[in-house]
């Protein structure tokens, strides 16, 4: 999906379309870090 929305910010340059971008990078980046951390907790068990 960041793909697509910054494909189409690139080539038609609306605004608006990057600030959907951005919003996706940051939730894309926020659902990282939450499964990073769910992944340590559950290594954390296991040791």
């Amino acid at each position: 999906m960041l793909n697509f929305t910054w494909d189409v910010f690139s080539k038609t340059g609306n605004v608006e379309t990057y600030l959907i971008f951005k919003q996706l990078e940051q939730e894309h980046v926020e659902q990282k870090s939450y499964i990073d951390e769910e992944i340590a907790d559950i290594d954390s068990l296991h040791t």
